[in-house]
């Protein structure tokens, strides 16, 4: 089962690489992949949140939500699950750009960029929590396109933060909640 789904992200990136990469496209998404790496891009965006007074707590929010998610990722499920990069499986994919060298599932990108944006999403207004989302898939596809991760990696580490970013803010709003009430009683 687990060499079908294996076999079947190869032929979705080998599709990608044959059909989708372009020479127009392709600096695009390399640039987008290499703003996610380390999630650079949405730790300058919670600096942001967390000075202005009026985006504080969604700020600390989306920081607690990337902090759970990369230790979770990095430290637990990559070392855990050991699945190795698609380009060293698979000799015709040609990986773009950076070579990483840590493990392949699930993808630190996608979950750091969705637990960023999705608590944006819930926490700020339209204007600025629809350009994250778009911003973190874009980032997600890119990591398909450059051919550093697997399909299933990317959609492993979309539905962690989703969880994640979901926990954290049901917490952080069940606290507010709390301290609320103590205030007014």
């Amino acid at each position: 089962m687990l060499e079908t789904i294996t076999n079947l992200d190869a032929n979705i990136l080998l599709f990608i690489q044959d059909y989708v990469r372009t020479p127009w496209l392709t600096p695009l998404m390399k640039f987008l992949s290499l703003i996610g790496e380390l999630g650079a891009v949405w730790i300058v965006l919670t600096i942001i949140l967390l000075i202005r007074k009026n985006t504080r707590r969604a700020g600390l929010v989306v920081l607690i939500s990337m902090a759970v998610t990369f230790v979770l990722v990095s430290f637990m499920i990559k070392p855990a699950v050991h699945r190795v990069r698609p380009f060293n499986l698979y000799p015709a994919i040609q990986v773009l750009g950076v070579v990483p060298s840590d493990y392949s599932f699930p993808s630190g990108h996608t979950s750091n960029g969705f637990a960023a944006a999705l608590v944006m999403l819930r926490m700020l207004p339209r204007r600025a929590g629809v350009p994250a989302v778009i911003l973190a898939a874009l980032i997600a596809f890119s990591r398909l396109y450059v051919g550093a991760h697997y399909p299933t990696d990317v959609i492993a580490g979309l539905l962690i933060a989703l969880v994640i970013s979901q926990l954290v803010w049901y917490i952080m709003a069940g606290r507010q909640r709390r301290r609320t009430q103590a205030c007014a009683g």
